[in-house]
């Protein structure tokens, strides 16, 4: 196997908090070793975990069933959507500016493409300061890159949208068009700006829309 894989998914644990006033996930034994020993011989044990969650956790997947009613759902999503895709980063450092415009992706080739926001904030992963006052893109970004043709965008953030507000333009745009959304992604910072696939596979659900993957570029040789 040739190329280098760089990992770009937070690691979910239990008591996560990945959005607040959502419920941090349950992660425990359904059957521990110990418990186990009394079905096998001896020396023999096994663990089954028990995981209870929201599908918002971690890093995750959306996709157009999160936003639409009768959008497709992670089963419907084609293989090809999140898979070995080329890719691109776009630097947008959170500290000189939250709102990611269409000006931040010109003169780059987007058609598709994954294309990969670090803004860098994930630093403030799993502490207070990661849920407010985040980096987003705006619906002009949204609108530019849908007409773009990307395939996909990923972003360091706590959301893709604003959320100061109700409304979810960047979502409503982009899974509209059947392009998916990765977020909460980390360790951008170690990607170059292309020459690499990027990866986000979730399990094949019905009747979900969003759902932790496990995110990963691999660098070509």
């Amino acid at each position: 196997m040739t190329g280098i894989f760089i990992d770009l998914s937070h690691v979910i644990e239990n008591g996560l908090v990945t959005y607040k006033g959502l419920p941090a996930p349950i992660i425990c034994d359904y059957l521990s070793r110990e418990d186990s020993k009394k079905f096998y011989e001896e020396g023999t044990e096994f663990q089954i975990g028990k995981i209870e969650m929201v599908s918002n956790t971690g890093t995750y997947i959306d996709c157009p069933f999160h936003r639409y009613a009768h959008g497709k759902d992670l089963s419907e999503i084609s293989l090809e959507s999140f898979t070995d895709l080329d890719a691109v980063v776009v630097r947008v450092p959170f500290t000189e500016t939250l709102a990611v415009t269409p000006d931040h992706f010109k003169n780059i080739y987007l058609k598709n493409k994954a294309v990969l926001v670090h803004t860098g904030w994930d630093v403030n992963w799993n502490t207070e300061s990661y849920y407010e006052n985040h980096p987003f893109l705006t619906e002009a970004a949204a609108v530019y890159l849908k007409e773009a043709g990307v395939k996909l965008v990923g972003i360091d953030s706590h959301n893709i949208d604003d959320t100061r507000g109700k409304s979810r333009p960047v979502h409503t745009t982009l899974l509209g068009a059947e392009i998916l959304i990765v977020e909460h992604l980390c360790n951008l910072y170690a990607l170059p700006n292309d020459g690499f696939t990027f990866s986000a596979i979730p399990p094949k659900f019905k009747g979900v829309g969003t759902f932790p993957v496990r995110a990963m570029a691999k660098l070509k040789e």
